[in-house]
């Protein structure tokens, strides 16, 4: 299923995509798409759903997040080897944790806006992992069969706060709309195999990003293995998996970075696409 949520900000209602790629609304099966509706036995009520029976959603309306009330946004750094070379950074031995505070989590087509200052802001595509169910040092033999679905993220980043503010890597990260998610959640039953799936990235219509999750340093089963030794992941959590090679930092024979009039538009296999017009905070 490609689940989604639709609507104005902080008045999102659930969502289907039927077979010919039409919105369909959820909304009188369920409240949203949040944690608390993630679990196993709620995609097992939405599949023997009959898409065509559901109301069409007219018109052309605002995708929100495609994950509702998102408790946890971890993100995993340097986790593409040819990423990691590109940066110059050496092969981390455990996967490199940060976190991305809720407040950056925008809709998938929602403006990206560059804080004040802001200089060297940056893409990154990467995989979102939405945990499904409670997960507590798992193995990773059966570390996927905690996740809900999977999705696109933009992890947009701004190197200056990242590297020179002091600190965590999360000043960088958490900027308001640094976090666009969606636009669908595709349960995991939808992804035959998630360490296989391309992905891509233009800037003004420049393909800057080309990847694919076979190339990733920690699978998605490993990640989830490690996470849940440290601390309990929970239903509604996202995971943003980490980015291949093609970062502006990483562009030579200098970076290249964001700006005002920009266009940003990405996508990986079976998950949809996302596109942001660029804009500077007033």
């Amino acid at each position: 299923m490609k689940l989604v949520r639709y609507g104005a900000p902080g008045a999102e209602k659930p969502g289907m995509i039927d077979a010919a790629g039409a919105l369909r609304d959820l909304s009188v099966h369920m409240p949203d798409l949040t944690g608390q509706t993630l679990g196993d036995a709620t995609l097992d009520m939405l599949r023997a759903i009959d898409p065509e029976s559901l109301p069409l959603v007219e018109g052309d309306p605002r995708l929100g997040p495609c994950v509702g009330n998102i408790g946890k946004f971890m993100c995993i750094g340097l986790n593409y080897s040819d990423h990691a070379a590109e940066t110059g950074a050496d092969i981390p031995e455990h996967p490199i944790l940060f976190m991305k505070a809720n407040s950056a989590i925008v809709g998938p087509n929602d403006d990206v806006v560059l804080p004040r200052g802001s200089k060297r802001s940056d893409w990154e595509v990467e995989l979102g992992v939405v945990i499904g169910k409670t997960a507590k040092y798992v193995s990773e033999a059966e570390a996927l069969d905690y996740v809900a679905g999977y999705c696109v993220c933009n992890d947009v980043s701004e190197r200056r706060f990242q590297g020179k503010l002091s600190g965590q890597w999360t000043k960088g990260k958490s900027c308001d709309t640094f976090g666009p998610t969606g636009p669908w959640l595709v349960t995991r039953d939808e992804i035959p195999d998630v360490q296989n799936l391309g992905m891509w990235l233009d800037v003004n219509g420049k393909r800057m990003q080309t990847g694919n999750t076979s190339t990733m340093i920690f699978t998605v089963a490993q990640i989830i293995a490690h996470l849940s030794e440290l601390f309990t992941l929970q239903p509604g959590d996202v995971i943003s998996t980490g980015t291949p090679p093609g970062v502006g930092m990483g562009m030579k024979p200098e970076p290249v970075y964001l700006a005002p009039g920009d266009v940003m538009e990405l996508g990986i296999d079976g998950l949809g696409q996302q596109r942001q017009d660029v804009k500077m905070d007033a």
